[in-house]
């Protein structure tokens, strides 16, 4: 199906939870083979929607048909003054891949980005996923000379 000439982009709502929620556990699965439980993702979905300084959502859509979404998280930049965007959650179902998707996605992201004044947008891909990372390099993004690290918050 090639949905590029009705294609539209838009910010998600709280109506949006459930097909959000979906998109979110279908990436995690795509992306790391992880299985989330939906109950905490959807909760997670929910609380970033009522509030938008957890994140941002944004849908792509035909028809009023959701094909594919991305989250943006913020961070604050002291070194740059400006806020840097975090593009997470990335996710085309399927059926539309290789069809625009998430160039509109993007490029409803960029210009929202310009808008807020933000310095610029940052992602991690999963060292495995190879076909993610070809996508980004793609659209201009370039491999940052940090390593991520991470660990759990110990609780007292």
């Amino acid at each position: 199906m090639n949905h590029h000439d009705t294609l539209t982009c838009r910010p998600a709502t709280v109506d949006d939870a459930p097909v959000v929620t979906e998109f979110s556990r279908r990436c995690a699965l795509d992306s790391e083979g992880l299985a989330l439980d939906p109950d905490r993702v959807g909760a997670g979905v929910e609380a970033a929607l009522r509030d938008p300084e957890r994140g941002r959502y944004y849908l792509a859509e035909s028809a009023q048909e959701p094909l594919g979404q991305i989250m943006i998280t913020r961070e604050w930049s002291d070194w740059r003054n400006a806020w840097i965007w975090w593009i997470q959650s990335v996710y085309v179902h399927p059926d539309a891949r290789r069809q625009g998707v998430f160039t509109a996605l993007l490029e409803y992201v960029c210009d929202e980005a310009a808008r807020a004044e933000a310095a610029l947008l940052r992602l991690y891909v999963d060292k495995d996923n190879g076909r993610a990372e070809k996508t980004y390099l793609e659209r201009n993004f370039a491999q940052a000379h940090y390593r991520m690290l991470e660990r759990p918050v110990d609780k007292a």
